[in-house]
């Protein structure tokens, strides 16, 4: 990170000069490869910032070539040049020391603030912000076709595109979007894969996951689990009265819901109905539930609670369903629970990275338009991704679902459940076979379980939460 050793170049070989108001795109880089950064124009006055690391492990293997990650970030509006990278994989830690767990160990970096809006990303008009996940598939298969078409060093790596929790929806229409690409003759580029780590795939399913899990792990009681969930196994009498309500509240008629009303019940419904605007609101009152009910467990490791350090979410973000912020300061508090200085991750990127990538325009603040991403897909954050995962594994694309055992907002639960509604083909033979333990090294105590059937893989992460890759991560192998 020293000033010595970066010189900041316009590479125009790959792109043009950054020039943001002429709808211009541009790079910079380190002197000896080894980083590259810059921006695309996705869309006129829609600009994605990227950031690639080549690793240095990387070896020349014809039979073996060397991978490239596209890590994904979660949120909606969550950075992953800033949380992906320096407090959860990439080569520097937030105290900007060397990460001895860095995934450049075995693959290449390649990070995007995606959608635009997120981090150093940014729009000119918000109009201009994405409302789905296919319109941000879009812009990342534009992002890739800038990246990829013009570096042909690159398009000798496969892509693996790695995703962390609503990046989950991200990765399965970008898979999809990329291969249509591909097919076309747009995008030069392999696919290697698709990995989804604790991903949003199935709101509906994790939802009704919440009450089993923290009731088996004592988090919540007999009573918060009928608040949560009651309703979804009383039959068709009641299924009958929800339908009724929900008919008298598109016709205008306000009343009081029951106490004991299931808003898991009432969040499917809205679901199955493609309201799914009001099931985000939904979805934030049943956190709330939750979150009362279980004295306010963090709903990224059952072990914890929200409370239990400085830059927890308090009990009235929880109640606006803040999840964003939610997600990006529990990973700050890793940091500051291992010795970090406790320099907030918008005073580093604000500050001593933005001074190092030197092509960020003075009027973009990393991070500033986050917020506005999330409002912006509440129309699409509840809409499952089950038929994109399920296309994926009929083209052939190697799928890989890992989950962290102490995570509740995307709890292994929820995401089984999700998995056995797959149509593909070969799950029946998938869901019978046996797992198999996972060791690291020579130590003998179990890390967790794989199984693998064709282009199927699943990995269970013992003592892990949300955030997988804040434990050694076995499952890296696969690559």
């Amino acid at each position: 990170m020293e000033k010595s050793h970066v010189v900041f170049l316009l590479v125009s070989l790959l792109f043009f000069l950054p020039l943001f108001r002429g709808g211009f795109s541009c790079a910079a880089g380190t002197q000896d490869g080894s980083e590259l950064w810059g921006y695309v124009e996705v869309r006129p006055k829609a600009h994605m910032f990227w950031w690639y690391y080549r690793s240095p492990h990387r070896v020349q293997d014809p039979n073996k070539p060397w991978p490239i990650i596209l890590w994904l970030q979660g949120g909606p509006g969550a950075s992953g040049v800033g949380i992906g990278n320096f407090e959860e994989v990439g080569p520097l830690d937030t105290d900007l020391k060397p990460r001895n767990t860095t995934w450049l160990q075995k693959a290449d970096l390649l990070f995007a603030d995606n959608p635009v809006g997120t981090g150093y990303s940014f729009v000119e008009d918000t109009k201009l912000l994405v409302k789905t996940d296919e319109e941000a598939a879009a812009d990342l298969t534009t992002l890739l076709i800038e990246v990829f078409n013009r570096n042909e060093i690159l398009q000798q790596s496969p892509l693996y595109i790695v995703a962390e929790s609503y990046g989950g929806k991200y990765a399965a229409t970008l898979g999809l979007s990329a291969l249509k690409a591909i097919e076309a003759g747009k995008l030069k580029l392999k696919l290697g894969g698709v990995a989804l780590g604790d991903s949003w795939i199935s709101p509906e399913d994790f939802v009704f996951s919440w009450g089993p899990l923290l009731r088996d792990v004592s988090r919540i009681d007999h009573s918060g689990f009928e608040k949560s969930n009651r309703f979804a196994f009383l039959g068709c009498a009641c299924v009958f009265v929800l339908a009724y309500l929900c008919m008298c509240t598109r016709n205008g008629v306000e009343f009081l819901l029951p106490e004991k009303y299931s808003l898991a019940q009432h969040i499917k419904q809205q679901i199955d109905d493609g309201h799914f605007e009001e099931a985000t609101s939904s979805w934030s009152e049943l956190e709330d539930v939750i979150s009362t009910s279980s004295n306010f467990v963090d709903f990224y490791n059952f072990l914890l609670d929200s409370g239990m350090d400085p830059v927890s979410l308090t009990a009235a973000e929880l109640s606006r369903g803040i999840a964003m912020k939610r997600y990006s300061r529990y990973l700050t508090s890793l940091r500051s629970s291992v010795g970090g200085d406790g320099d907030s991750l918008d005073t580093l990127l604000n500050g001593v990275i933005k001074k190092k990538l030197n092509i960020i325009p003075e009027n973009v603040t990393w991070g500033g338009q986050s917020d506005l991403v999330f409002t912006s897909l509440a129309g699409d954050f509840m809409r499952p991704r089950i038929n994109e995962v399920d296309e994926l594994l009929a083209k052939g694309v190697n799928v890989t679902v890992y989950n962290g055992q102490l995570d509740v907002i995307c709890a292994t639960k929820g995401t089984e459940a999700w998995v056995e509604k797959l149509k593909w083909e070969g799950l029946e033979t998938f869901l019978s076979m046996e797992r198999t333990p996972m060791y690291c090294g020579n130590d003998k105590m179990t890390k967790g379980y794989t199984k693998t059937y064709r282009n199927l893989h699943f990995y269970w992460i013992l003592g892990a939460g949300h955030f997988v890759s804040q434990v050694k991560p076995p499952y890296l192998s696969t690559f």
